[in-house]
């Protein structure tokens, strides 16, 4: 459901008029908020957090300047970021953080799969002493490689570290949960949908070109996704990670069952209706996974209307091509949130080793459009789900479009907060 208008203009007329530099008493200026975000460039998705936070800042508190504190702008991503945020201040070097320290008025912890740079948050308070939040982030008592619980004392200091903040805002329910049992006690919290829901970068010329190319038009195509239970980094030289033979034997293991349920839905799109698919990655490792467990395994009377996208792409071209398509599904979580975000329909499948994010698709209304790849019931629903999709665009949109609208309700709730934070 969307804000009513009445609902809508009262909450923006509410934040702007809190952030004029009237609002700020003798330093007549606008409010600075430092944010926090960028964690890597080697996923589109990781990337979206950033640009999407922003778009959210920009439209429910343009009087904000933002200074963008990454871990990662390499790859083109800085560029591409500057180009739809030209006013955006990245923080680089000892002397701009420093800077960023004196001159900031509030940090703003970006989404991602946890508290990502809790260390930060935690030398922002102590050195400053100024206020922070939290927003759309997951929150699990599982340690970084998701086969063991975390020391009690980590989750400790991160619930303490939640807990001075002045909102904490998560991406899921089961995070939400799962922090209050563990003494999440901020007065502010609740669900923020990941930041990535507002990403609107694009790369039209890019997009047009690839799909001009490979005979994809608009509409008339689906996107599928493929994914290995645990992203492979040592397959990416930049990351300069050493073999986890754990992990690879578990993706070896499990890469036939959690892509034959795609292999076939694209098979049975290409029989039964007259779109054709797109074989896409959302990381740097997933062109090999879709060549090789997707595209190659095809029958060949139906390869020509399957496509196989052999290179890796930024966000904003990957999100031009999905807004062109008529809808996509796979085993990754942000592409699907940047379509539903932009009124594309998307299908969702997760598994174990993956964190609660996939529950936000519950959460936002879309709960028959996510698939435990775990429970061999939610295997043999996806089929006919995707040609369900595939046969029924419009009522898909529509879904689709319930759901972006619920989203951009909580945006803007969730940033009146922030809103009311900095008058403060």
């Amino acid at each position: 459901m969307t804000l009513p208008t009445s609902r809508r203009a009262f909450l923006q007329s509410a934040l702007l008029a809190a952030l004029s530099p009237a609002a700020f008493g003798a330093e007549n200026r606008p409010r600075r908020v430092l944010l926090r975000s960028s964690w890597q460039t080697v996923n589109i998705g990781d990337i979206a957090h950033t640009p999407g936070v922003l778009a959210l800042l920009e439209k429910h508190l343009p009087g904000v300047e933002i200074r963008l504190w990454p871990s990662r702008v390499d790859n083109g991503v800085e560029e591409m970021l500057l180009k739809r945020f030209p006013n955006l201040t990245v923080v680089a070097g000892a002397d701009s953080l420093k800077a960023a320290f004196a001159e900031c008025d509030f940090l703003l912890h970006g989404s991602g799969p946890s508290l990502v740079a809790q260390k930060d948050v935690a030398r922002w308070s102590a050195e400053t002493g100024k206020p922070y939040g939290v927003y759309g982030i997951t929150f699990s008592v599982q340690d970084s490689t998701a086969t063991s619980p975390a020391p009690d004392a980590a989750i400790s200091n991160t619930i303490a570290v939640l807990n001075g903040a002045k909102f904490a805002f998560f991406r899921d329910s089961v995070s939400l949960a799962l922090a209050k049992s563990r003494g999440l006690t901020t007065p502010v919290q609740g669900f923020a949908p990941d930041g990535a829901f507002g990403t609107d970068l694009r790369d039209d010329a890019r997009a047009d070109a690839f799909l001009k190319a490979n005979g994809l038009e608009t509409g008339r195509f689906l996107c599928c996704i493929p994914r290995l239970r645990y992203t492979p980094y040592w397959m990416i030289p930049s990351k300069k990670a050493a073999l986890d033979e754990r992990k690879h034997a578990r993706n070896e293991a499990m890469k036939e069952h959690d892509h034959a349920p795609h292999r076939q839905a694209i098979i049975e799109v290409l029989r039964q209706t007259d779109l054709k698919v797109l074989i896409c990655p959302e990381d740097q490792t997933q062109m090999a996974v879709g060549k090789e467990l997707l595209y190659d395994l095809l029958p060949a009377e139906l390869k020509s209307r399957a496509v196989w996208r052999p290179d890796y792409w930024l966000t904003g071209e990957a999100l031009s091509t999905y807004v062109r398509s008529a809808g996509l599904f796979g085993n990754e979580m942000h592409s699907p949130i940047m379509c539903v975000g932009n009124g594309i329909p998307a299908i969702v499948c997760r598994w174990s080793e993956q964190t609660s994010k996939g529950m936000m698709w519950k959460d936002i209304g879309l709960g028959d459009w996510l698939f435990d790849f775990d429970r061999e019931e939610d295997v043999a629903r996806l089929v006919p789900a995707v040609l369900e999709l595939a046969k029924n665009p419009g009522a898909a949109r529509e879904r689709a479009e319930k759901a972006r609208g619920f989203v951009r309700q909580r945006q803007a709730e969730t940033m009146a907060e922030l809103g009311k934070a900095l008058k403060a």
